[in-house]
């Protein structure tokens, strides 16, 4: 069997790293958390917009290093979509080698995580009032990329039951 991708993504604060994790330690395999974190953790100053084009490879990398580790199923805490869509909403374009890289790596599926948490402060965070515009660039990013997804809503464990009965879905009868 080849090895099943699956992202999660959506607008910021939506549980994605809470949820991969438990995902990984459901179905017993590895997840790769959002580069971006690290990466901006590391800066000493504000990031900028030529910012972007280095956490997309710092995401990149980090996804090939854990499929390489893991072994039929991968859980992506955040893809180049995000990327995309945060260099267009901050800065209006978005660099060339990612749309480019976005078109190339496929993955099998993604799970957009709706915005019905509560937001939490994070200084990496920036767009408290803005979950559900954000929400429909996204629905649209992956409408746009012919992606299969599917949005996940709600809170705690029903939240997470539904993340788990999506990836049921999707993956071969063996793994659940």
């Amino acid at each position: 069997m080849s090895m099943q991708k699956i992202v999660l993504t959506g607008p910021e604060s939506t549980g994605k790293t809470t949820l991969a994790r438990q995902l990984a330690k459901h179905f017993r395999t590895l997840w790769v958390p959002e580069f971006a974190r690290t990466y901006l953790d590391g800066l000493n100053r504000p990031y900028q917009e030529a910012d972007l084009l280095e956490i997309a490879k710092g995401q990149v990398a980090s996804e090939v290093k854990m499929a390489s580790k893991a072994s039929d199923l991968l859980f992506i805490d955040t893809s180049l979509e995000v990327i995309k869509i945060w260099a267009e909403f901050k800065y209006g374009r978005c660099h060339p080698r990612i749309l480019e890289q976005l078109k190339e790596r496929r993955h099998d599926f993604y799970l957009l995580c709706t915005p019905d948490l509560p937001w939490e402060f994070d200084p990496q965070r920036e767009n408290p009032g803005d979950q559900h515009v954000l929400l429909r660039l996204y629905q649209n990013a992956l409408t746009d990329l012919q992606v299969n997804f599917l949005e996940i809503s709600g809170t705690g464990e029903t939240r997470v039951a539904q993340a788990i009965s999506a990836v049921n879905q999707v993956l071969p009868p063996t793994k659940s």
